[in-house]
């Protein structure tokens, strides 16, 4: 009977171990999938009970005008980063337009409070130093989660470090104003991916398994384009349900168009190249995941999706 209840156990804890492996297979692009479930958990659960309901709050108070005018603010910035890794990318007439795009907005648009070059024609593009990397050659090195950014690589954390030095509102003083402007640029950029972030928390129910290769197949298709190989993303259900959708790339484009995830996290995405409307503003519900937002910021871990 001793040996019968040894037995017993012992199947129930094979069969709860192999009941994880289906949801962890290892992934040869996450060598460090221990460590980075513990940083998305944590980076999960301060979007869940801070900034969603911080964002939320904000939403509520600022009318759409107001909202779209701070977007369109960082938006302008973000046109700084967009200019310095299109000229390092030897993409000159993307740089040319980044140029004329900041200089129009910050002189006639009030500092970029309004987008009058993309209603001129001018597109507005979406690159950062880790997509330069990767046009450079660089291999993107291990998948990594990295506290308050989210989903990255060693390489697009390498990225997100020259981004921020190339980043305006870096050196804007003082210091507090500085960081008021850190801020609010992560709270404003919640609240426009409110609805999208939504949607994202009902397609899997492995979130970090869904948006990890969600967000390696988008920067693969940013790096390589049209190129890149469109690959179905595994089944991140249970063994009896559907398998999940993986998120359409989104055409490169010369003009404005809405993206499919931010100066930073995504998170889920618009290719580089691609236009993203600047003079688009948040909407009245909570499907806002068309209005656009600068590169490389502290966002929570679905939000790189989507930049």
């Amino acid at each position: 009977m001793k040996n019968k209840k040894h037995l017993t156990l012992l199947l129930a804890t094979c069969i709860s171990v192999a009941g994880c492996s289906t949801v962890r297979a290892p992934s040869p692009a996450d060598p460090l999938e221990g460590f980075n479930r513990t940083v998305f958990q944590f980076n999960d659960d301060l979007d869940r009970y801070a900034m969603k309901p911080v964002a939320q709050g904000y939403k509520f108070v600022l009318p759409t005008p107001v909202r779209a005018s701070v977007t369109n603010f960082f938006s302008n910035l973000g046109d700084v980063d967009n200019l310095a890794n299109n000229l390092l990318q030897a993409n000159v007439t993307a740089a040319t337009q980044d140029l004329m795009r900041i200089a129009i907005n910050t002189v006639f648009g009030v500092g970029g409070l309004f987008d009058f070059a993309t209603p001129a024609g001018l597109p507005k593009h979406n690159q950062d130093f880790g997509v330069t990397l990767g046009k450079w050659g660089l291999p993107s090195g291990p998948y990594l989660v990295l506290p308050l950014f989210g989903p990255s690589t060693i390489r697009d954390t390498v990225g997100t470090v020259a981004d921020l030095q190339i980043d305006p509102s870096g050196y804007f003083k003082p210091i507090w104003f500085r960081n008021t402007l850190y801020g609010l640029r992560v709270v404003n950029t919640r609240a426009n991916y409110l609805g999208a972030t939504n949607l994202l928390a009902q397609a899997a129910l492995d979130k970090y398994s869904f948006t990890r290769d969600a967000y390696l197949q988008r920067r693969q298709y940013l790096i390589k384009g049209s190129s890149a190989s469109e690959q179905n993303l595994p089944n991140y259900d249970d063994e009896s349900g559907p398998t999940a959708a993986a998120p359409a790339a989104p055409a490169e484009t010369s003009a404005p168009a809405a993206p499919a995830s931010a100066s930073e996290p995504a998170g889920a995405a618009a290719p580089a190249g691609a236009s993203a409307p600047g003079a688009a503003q948040p909407s009245n519900n909570d499907n806002d995941n068309a209005v656009p937002v600068p590169n490389r910021q502290m966002v929570p871990n679905s939000l790189r999706l989507f930049h």
